[in-house]
């Protein structure tokens, strides 16, 4: 399967679209946004050049795409009124793989604009600000050298380039569990090093010293990468799979030769990488979770887990469709995802689920 190729958010503004199912995404960007803010100053803080240079890496499409973007914008500019300097020309480019829906962000840019210069008033100190996309796998390079100043990137890391290549296969599985070969598990975690250190890599080329990186991913806080933590979700949904071989409608073969592209590393495994790749210094390093639940549930009860049961399974849908669609066939979506919402009442009766996430804040090396 060429990852790049089929790998992307169901775009659009449909029930079912990444944008009107992006919560939780949203909830890890804001929490994670004191730490991103961090970064920001601390570079307006040793280097303020004429113009700067700033990507999002993987930035999907919705209304979490621009936010990131403008709260840089936003803290850039404070800091610089506060210094009594112009806020310099701002270059924002905005990545993601080609299958992205760039229009619905295009098409958002406009009102963007006009709300971002609201309370700016005719701030003859505001620089302009310059957006465009970026199409194209972050594994590699996708800028020129040195043009950029701060990266971001949010809940997309955890994608690798390719499926890794299972010497044995993972029956029953299509991520990792407690009955994967262990030759499974290395070569998921051989595939995560190479990914992330080409990452490391093709970035070091592109940002300037002393530049920044925010990487926020799903991970886990233990170091079995079979732990429920990393892969719960991918879990429940090979069950719903399961269920629907036990039913006839897919081929046994068919799950036993799908496996996601994914991998959620431990805070460990990202530090071995960074240090041995060199040319970023770790400036914080955190794992935190996530619910996965509506903050606004009054109650423990049932009518809210099954509402809950129904969000989340949305949210997997509008991540995982395009993937599981060309593997399996668009026709099965719609009953696959109704088991997976069963399946997700069930266990949200019976547990508390929570995503972890791991954020690094990177500053690249003056060498």
């Amino acid at each position: 399967m060429e990852v790049a190729q089929v790998l992307r958010m169901n775009g659009g503004m449909g029930e079912t679209s990444y944008a009107c199912n992006s919560t939780i995404q949203g909830k890890a960007i804001s929490m994670t946004q004191p730490i991103t803010e961090e970064a920001i100053l601390h570079l307006c803080s040793t280097t303020l050049p004429k113009s700067l240079g700033f990507a999002d890496l993987g930035c999907s499409s919705g209304p979490n795409t621009l936010v990131v973007v403008s709260h840089f914008i936003n803290v850039v500019h404070q800091k610089c009124c506060q210094l009594g300097r112009s806020t310099p020309e701002l270059n924002v480019f905005l990545n993601d793989l080609p299958g992205n829906d760039f229009n619905t962000i295009f098409r958002s840019l406009p009102d963007f604009y006009k709300k971002l210069m609201q309370g700016k008033g005719d701030d003859d100190d505001f620089g302009p600000c310059f957006i465009c996309g970026v199409p194209g796998s972050f594994y590699g390079r996708l800028f020129a050298s040195q043009s950029l100043h701060f990266i971001h990137s949010s809940y997309c890391l955890h994608w690798l380039s390719q499926v890794p290549g299972l010497p044995e296969i993972n029956k029953g599985n299509i991520y990792l569990a407690k009955t994967s070969p262990p030759s499974v598990v290395k070569a998921y975690l051989e595939q995560f090093e190479r990914d992330f250190s080409v990452f490391l890599g093709s970035r070091s080329e592109e940002v300037v010293p002393g530049g920044r990186m925010v990487l926020t991913l799903l991970g886990r806080r233990s170091e079995d990468p079979c732990s429920r933590e990393g892969g719960y979700s991918w879990e429940l949904l090979g069950q719903a799979l399961n269920d629907l071989v036990s039913q006839g409608l897919i081929e046994e073969e068919k799950v036993n030769t799908f496996n996601m592209p994914i991998y959620a590393p431990s805070p460990r495994e990202m530090k071995s990488v960074i240090e041995r790749e060199g040319s970023f210094d770790i400036d914080r390093l955190e794992a935190f979770e996530i619910n996965w639940k509506q903050e606004d549930n009054l109650g423990d009860n049932e009518t809210n887990k099954l509402r809950d049961a129904q969000n989340i399974a949305r949210y997997l849908r509008a991540v995982v469709e395009p993937l599981l669609a060309n593997h399996f066939g668009e026709a099965l979506m719609d009953k696959l995802f109704c088991r997976l919402r069963e399946i997700l009442a069930d266990r949200m009766l019976k547990e508390d689920a929570k995503l972890v996430t791991v954020i690094v804040s990177l500053t690249r090396r003056k060498y």
